[in-house]
């Protein structure tokens, strides 16, 4: 079975010609020859924190901060490219990082105490600890003294861990406020160096990417890396997922960047994405994300094989790829699929002298070492291998397709949705959104009808059994849509389809919503990309401070969901109402624009108040990423100078 499926491979690499008649590789033989080049990239801060909180200086040492990502060796003497964002913690220590472990320290030396002394575990009595944790910030937080020791190191697969430097550093891209690149955006490439020695390497393509070249991407996501059913081995060994170059595009700054519908995620960052002839396409840069912050894999970015090239220039690697490891491990590999196994034997084994212990070679070892001692019967039936080939590609082919079928039969597109509604079949649209989740969201599609999944079994619905029916909803995979549209195909409604993306998917394509007709314009964009009902939410009774003027932002503004809040600031000592907002309002989001500054006025509650928590991060990503949105951010505070100097000009005369 296994010849077979080796076989398989090699019979599929006939449809991956390489370019400028270079010999053809199949999939495996071009991950193969790559894959033992690619490393596990951490970013550690390490700190020392002393801090008071309230009954003198201590220090103390806080879990430290760990950023991962990929790298992959462009030189066999110890250089590594990555990117830049993933070394940027422990090489220029930003603020945020520092930040992140004062946190941290906080909880460690005033917040636990604390509930240790009344007796209480952590997560026991949360509304305690927050109150302690808000006490410990203000007092300890701003004359919090952080000794770091930032470390980056670097993980083969044989278990060999490298503490490595930065050699050069080309920052990630980043955007103001206001759109614009920041002075010191760059191509978020990184050169790392490690210990003299000998070690695989990558070589660069010299052809321009072309839509539709296979992609290969090497890497290792965090969802691997934290997944409960893998050991720590998974750790060593690069993931692989392959797909295909789908378009040419530009940064912001002009940059050149490719477009890949392979997937990748959280830790593939600075992963060499490879071509059918094993040599480098593009280096990972970026995915997309979702309105939720998930990634929405078909869309992700690679920075051009030309362009590390160009970053290498001026530094001490001038032939990329170049490693003696490099010729030996390929001869061993060629021969492998050649079935001369004897001879493969033989090289891999010189590869494994020069680098020990790396785990495809030893895995391919003991593959070769197997098939010389049993070696498969000859002559080869080719006939029939070509034959087992087809069926086996018919099938698996078949069933991923049947399986894809099956699962999308009765999804439909929000376009496909409008074509309905213009060819006058008047689809019902029913709103199937969990109680949480509907009541997060003021927004739904126009003329939809409420359909609680909780109650589907038994709740009527008075349609007649041949209505054209569509269920939306902003679970993932539709999953509340597809569970209701199959209990209405059991009670008798033979025309039931799914909205694929739900909501988020209908607001993604610009289509028209329906929401509060008191909700202003800023709030209708808000809430088209808070969707989900997992957004944090604080209720407020009348009078209750939601903040206090001078307070720490501590990294979060608001929408007001219910309710109406009152701005108050004090003049000569006394605190006077300068404005009231409402429903779909954002609140205190200014604190956030200006950096570390403090709440300029005080917000309290005039009724009951619901708000929804949009943190600091959050809101910067809405920002950069949602242009209408931050259009209605800069009309919202163009206003609030304009009517801000009408009642100072006021105020003079």
């Amino acid at each position: 079975m296994r010849a077979l499926v080796l076989g398989l491979l090699v019979a599929g690499a006939s449809a991956l010609a390489a370019p400028h008649g270079a010999a053809a590789l199949s999939v495996q033989e071009a991950i193969l020859r790559v894959k033992p080049a690619v490393v596990l990239i951490t970013a550690e801060v390490r700190a020392d924190v002393t801090m008071n909180c309230g009954s003198g200086p201590v220090t103390v040492s806080p879990p430290p901060f760990l950023e991962t990502g990929t790298g992959w060796f462009v030189d066999g003497r110890g250089f590594i490219i990555t990117n830049a964002h993933v070394v940027d913690p422990a090489f220029r220590l930003p603020a945020w990082v520092t930040h992140e472990l004062k946190k941290k320290a906080i909880d460690e030396a005033c917040v636990l105490p604390q509930l240790r002394a009344r007796g209480l575990m952590r997560g026991e009595r949360p509304d305690l600890e927050d109150d302690i944790r808000r006490g410990a910030t203000s007092r300890a937080l701003a004359s919090a003294k952080v000794e770091a020791q930032p470390e980056i190191t670097v993980l083969l697969s044989n278990g060999m861990k490298l503490k490595a430097e930065v050699k050069k550093f080309s920052p990630l891209l980043l955007l103001d406020n206001a759109g614009k690149p920041l002075p010191d955006s760059g191509r978020d490439l990184a050169l790392l160096r490690v210990a003299d020695g000998l070690y695989p390497a990558i070589g660069l393509s010299k052809r321009d990417p072309q839509i539709g070249d296979p992609v290969h991407i090497l890497g290792f996501p965090g969802v691997v890396l934290s997944h409960e059913l893998l050991s720590r081995s998974a750790s060593l060994e690069a993931v692989v997922t392959n797909g295909a170059v789908s378009g040419i595009n530009k940064d912001q700054i002009g940059q050149d960047l490719v477009q890949t519908d392979a997937s990748a995620a959280h830790g593939n960052s600075g992963g060499p994405g490879v071509g059918a002839d094993a040599r480098l396409v593009g280096v990972l840069v970026a995915v997309t994300l979702s309105s939720t912050g998930a990634p929405i894999q078909g869309f992700n970015f690679l920075i051009p094989a030309g362009d590390v090239a160009k970053f290498l220039q001026g530094t001490e690697v001038t032939q990329p790829g170049d490693s003696k490891f490099n010729a030996v491990w390929a001869a061993g590999i060629d021969l492998f699929f050649d079935q001369r196994y004897k001879a493969s034997l033989a090289k891999i084994a010189e590869a494994n002298k020069l680098v020990p212990d790396l785990a495809d070679v030893k895995r391919m070892m003991g593959e070769a070492e197997r098939m010389v001692k049993n070696p498969p019967p000859r002559p080869f039936p080719w006939a029939w291998a070509t034959l087992g080939v087809t069926v086996l590609s018919v099938g698996a082919y078949g069933g991923m397709w049947g399986q894809r079928w099956w699962k999308n039969r009765f999804r439909v597109m929000p376009t496909q949705v409008i074509t309905f509604i213009e060819r006058g079949l008047n689809p019902v649209l029913l709103d199937v959104r969990t109680k949480t989740e509907f009541e997060t969201s003021p927004l739904k599609l126009p003329g939809s009808m409420r359909f609680e999944p909780e109650t589907a079994e038994e709740t009527p619905l008075n349609l007649e059994p041949e209505q054209l029916i569509v269920t939306y909803c902003t679970s993932p995979e539709e999953q509340h849509s597809a569970r209701v549209s199959h209990l209405l195909r059991q009670r008798g409604f033979k025309n039931v389809r799914i909205l694929k993306g739900g909501l988020g998917g209908w607001t993604n394509a610009r289509l028209p919503v329906e929401a509060k007709s008191a909700l202003p314009s800023v709030g209708l964009e808000l809430y088209k990309n808070l969707t989900l009902g997992d957004i944090e939410r604080r209720r407020f009774k009348p009078g209750d401070y939601i903040f206090k003027e001078g307070d720490e932002p501590r990294g979060e503004a608001f929408v007001i969901h219910a309710g109406t809040v009152e701005i108050r600031r004090s003049f000569d000592g006394t605190e006077r109402v300068v404005n009231r907002i409402g429903e779909g309002e954002p609140l205190g989001e200014m604190a956030l624009f200006r950096g570390v500054a403090r709440r300029s006025a005080a917000a309290v509650a005039a009724d009951d108040v619901e708000l929804l928590v949009i943190k600091e991060e959050r809101l910067e990503w809405l920002v950069l990423n949602r242009p209408r949105l931050a259009l209605e951010l800069l009309k919202r505070l163009s206003n609030l100078v304009v009517s801000t100097d009408q009642g100072r000009s006021q105020t003079v005369r």
